[in-house]
């Protein structure tokens, strides 16, 4: 028993350096970025290409503007579901950290590339009348999780944030770590692959309603789970399309466009469950 907890512990423990360091570079990049004043960037023809390119950086914060720029009327609904489908909070971050599937974090960034730039220019060709009225009068930040730089140190930005925030996501690791290390040492890796292989149809559905959880917890758990084998490509896939982030958050707190919201959340459901079972599909072929 005690091997099992020190080995799970320990392979958290690799991936706690790299993912303090991306953090921290992720802070500033954050502190950085903002489209507020430049609203132009997510309105042109390219909005969709930018808004997926946009989301795929690491953190929900891009969500999170994407989100409060089309409560202020700057952005369309294409861009903002482009936006959201993009989004994978922690997973990347996870992969590489990890190494062992870092070679997964190409086909995902492809897959959902390619969702993100299809659906946010369907959906702006489909609502062509949609008009863009509002105006910004505050600058709107990406930042991660929600949390808001202004009157802090740096110290406290740039060092204790990513410090804390690595403690959390190293926390779950370390959690599905240890289920996935007793469930194999009761039951077997054969068990495993084989039920892992039968709910290749029925994962997606699944890992996309833990993916609407607004909380890194969901991508960091679905991450590791495809890491320790627990699901496949596609089932990874979905949960982290519908991964938004706090960005639906930020919608549902538009209490006057409830049914806007409920829509919202259920297209990325139900792009995000299609989008498993055809990679899974296109999986089981190659």
């Amino acid at each position: 028993m005690w091997s099992i907890v020190l080995d799970a512990f320990l392979d958290t423990l690799r991936v706690f350096p790299f993912l303090l360091v991306i953090y921290i570079l992720i802070e500033f990049l954050e502190h950085r970025t903002s489209f507020s004043q430049k609203p132009k960037i997510l309105q042109g023809n390219l909005a969709p290409l930018i808004g997926s390119a946009t989301g795929l950086i690491p953190q929900c914060g891009f969500s999170v503007m994407a989100a409060k720029l089309y409560d202020r009327g700057l952005i369309r609904t294409g861009t903002l579901l482009a936006v959201l489908l993009a989004t994978s909070d922690e997973a990347f971050i996870i992969l590489l950290s990890d190494g062992t599937r870092a070679q997964a974090i190409m086909p995902l960034v492809l897959v959902k590339l390619i969702v993100g730039i299809g659906v946010g220019y369907l959906v702006n060709f489909l609502y062509t009348a949609e008009k863009l009225t509002g105006e910004c009068a505050e600058e709107i930040h990406a930042y991660s999780c929600g949390r808001e730089h202004e009157g802090k140190s740096d110290v406290r930005v740039y060092l204790v944030n990513p410090l804390l925030h690595s403690l959390q996501i190293g926390f779950y690791l370390l959690v599905v770590n240890l289920v996935f290390a007793f469930v194999i040492d009761a039951v077997g890796e054969d068990k495993i692959a084989e039920s892992m292989i039968g709910g290749t149809y029925f994962q997606p559905f699944i890992t996309a309603i833990i993916g609407l959880i607004p909380n890194c917890a969901s991508s960091a758990v679905i991450t590791a789970t495809y890491i320790n084998g627990g699901i496949t490509f596609g089932s990874c896939a979905a949960g982290l399309c519908a991964n938004a982030g706090l960005g639906l958050v930020i919608l549902f707190k538009n209490t006057k466009k409830i049914k806007r919201n409920i829509v919202f959340a259920l297209t990325l459901y139900l792009i995000s469950v299609a989008v498993g079972i055809v990679v899974n599909c296109i999986w089981l072929l190659f």
